[in-house]
């Protein structure tokens, strides 16, 4: 008997973890749509920005006065790895995925003789390179106070990244994150935002869909001057919400996995439960015939 009611605590034990699962799941299947819906609105104003100062930096990124962020520091030295993660788990390999990434491109850093400085944007990126990388660990933003990303704590990534070029604390920064594809499908990224690149032929950037061609006003440079630093924070913003919602699918496809997973476990507890309960309940009753035969 003392078996059985191990077997029965057991099932109790999974129901209720089946009952979490189960909940978690639904929460983060409300808070997808939104997260899905926000990232996929800021992706067209952040490539929209990218597009405009790759067409602005053809005529400027060669000159001597052309903005910091743009032509950057004129060395390779020092890297500053920006890692975006969650503060809370139980969202399958999200956390993982976008740490290993920078693990990786860390340790291709190091070998190259670079010097290497993180920020972490969420406490699981903090918690799980605290240990392999902890003296190179700048900084860390918490975001668990925070219910719903926002621009706000995007420029309160930004102005600490901005603050440490203008101190020359680094050269090159590189922003890891999730972009969100779908549900199933969320694609590790490492996207460099200081300084600002240009790539392929940026002239074609100045000629919209319809053939126009701008001019601006005032001069380049000053655009630029303007441009670049909300650049940064643009891209920073989108890099979050892109995790935000790849953050709630992971999590939404782990907790689904986990309450299949509870169920199948369930069935088996059950059916060891009921062999084992025939058992002994076969067993009683061959002691009480054999007893009452012996009288």
């Amino acid at each position: 008997m003392a078996n059985l009611k191990a077997l029965r605590i057991r099932i109790n034990s999974v129901k209720a973890t089946q009952k979490i699962t189960k909940a978690m799941q639904m929460v983060a299947a409300s808070k997808l749509r939104r997260a899905q819906e926000a990232a996929e609105q800021a992706r067209p104003y952040a490539e929209r920005m990218e597009r405009m100062i790759n067409a602005l930096a053809v005529s400027v990124a060669d000159q001597d006065d052309a903005p910091q962020l743009l032509a950057g520091t004129g060395r390779d030295d020092t890297h500053l790895i920006v890692v975006a993660t969650a503060d809370r788990g139980l969202c399958g390999g999200f956390n993982s995925g976008i740490v290993r990434a920078a693990r990786a491109r860390i340790a291709e850093l190091v070998l190259q003789g670079k010097t290497v400085k993180i920020l972490c944007v969420g406490r699981k990126g903090e918690t799980m390179l605290r240990r392999q990388h902890g003296e190179r660990i700048v900084d860390l933003i918490d975001m668990r106070g925070v219910r719903q990303v926002g621009f706000t704590e995007a420029q309160q990534v930004g102005q600490r990244v901005l603050d440490m070029f203008e101190e020359e604390a680094f050269d090159v920064c590189t922003v890891f994150y999730a972009h969100f594809r779908s549900v199933l499908v969320q694609e590790v990224t490492g996207q460099q935002v200081i300084p600002t690149p240009v790539s392929g032929d940026a002239s074609e950037d100045a000629v919209d869909l319809a053939g126009a061609v701008y001019d601006y006003e005032p001069d380049e440079t000053a655009i630029l001057a303007d441009l670049l630093p909300r650049n940064v924070t643009i891209q920073l913003f989108r890099a979050l919400l892109e995790n935000s919602a790849s953050e709630q699918g992971a999590r939404m496809t782990a907790m689904d996995n986990a309450t299949r997973n509870a169920g199948d476990m369930i069935d088996r507890l059950s059916l060891v439960y009921n062999r084992a309960r025939q058992s002994a309940i076969t067993t009683e009753l061959i002691e009480i015939i054999s007893g009452a035969e012996a009288l």
